[in-house]
């Protein structure tokens, strides 16, 4: 979670790991700072996927646009200010918890 980015990031191996192929990449994504520091970072693409947060009972489904990087991170995937305002979550920095609302009411 990143409150602070303006994108939505996941990187190419967690691309190999969904199974997707690159060639479902659209080529209007454009370079963007900050990610690596001092340097201008261009990413290979952009790809809509759909997220799914909560349970088979009670979830949240939304289509997010994620720009697709070609270097290592930490993470599969950072999800920033536009995915918490698709899904019109609330972030907990301290418990790393998204709260939003589900099918059945607050889904966390």
């Amino acid at each position: 979670m990143d409150g602070g980015s303006g994108l939505n990031i996941l990187y190419a191996n967690t691309l190999e790991l969904l199974e997707l192929d690159r060639s479902q990449l659209r080529g209007d994504a454009v370079p963007f700072h900050g990610i690596v520091p001092g340097m201008r970072t261009w990413p290979l693409g952009r790809i809509n996927l759909a997220v799914y947060f909560g349970s088979p009972s009670n979830y949240h489904k939304e289509v997010l646009t994620f720009d697709v990087v070609g270097f290592r991170g930490t993470y599969h995937a950072i999800l920033g200010r536009p995915c918490y305002a698709k899904f019109m979550a609330i972030p907990n920095y301290t418990y790393l918890k998204l709260k939003m609302l589900g099918t059945f009411g607050a889904e966390t």
